[in-house]
């Protein structure tokens, strides 16, 4: 009687696969980082002549509803704002009882903008920061504004027009 060696079934090396897993991670990396020039995430965008001075005249289709009660406007810090996530609107005040209007998604890859800093409406998935006064790329890599959302100040009230 003869003894058979036993010989594993060949596969791929070890090495081969966590090679193979990590380059489909930096794949993944690069496609999530990369610079779209798609417009469509910045769906709703404004004419050139909007009135920024009124929260401006495009309203965002991603804006929600129009007539909704976003806050009260003691709840608008001056040289601040606010972001009001479900309506897709971020509402800032750059000078006393001056307020604005702007969507809250970010012209570069359509991520929700988080958070309002030393007059700044900020992106967390790439850094990209907004002014709160006109909604200007003040650093990228977003290239296009943030488009306007009307809103109707009314009394203390502030709501979507």
């Amino acid at each position: 009687m003869t003894s058979a060696s036993f010989k594993p079934a060949s596969g791929p090396a070890r090495r081969t696969v966590v090679a193979a897993a990590g380059a489909a991670g930096l794949a993944v990396a690069l496609t999530a980082c990369g610079d779209s020039d798609d417009s469509s995430s910045g769906s709703g965008s404004t004419e050139a002549g909007s009135d920024a001075s009124s929260g401006g005249s495009g309203a965002s289709e991603s804006a929600g509803a129009g007539g909704a009660a976003l806050a009260a406007t003691a709840d608008i810090p001056e040289g601040g704002g606010k972001v009001f996530a479900d309506q897709k609107v971020v509402v800032t005040q750059p000078t006393a009882g001056d307020f604005k209007a702007f969507s809250a998604t970010c012209t570069h890859q359509g991520c929700a903008v988080k958070g309002i800093a030393d007059g700044l409406i900020n992106c967390p998935c790439h850094n990209s920061n907004f002014s709160i006064t006109d909604g200007s790329v003040k650093s990228g890599p977003a290239k296009e504004p943030l488009p306007a959302v009307q809103i109707t100040v009314s009394g203390d009230s502030i709501t979507l027009a």
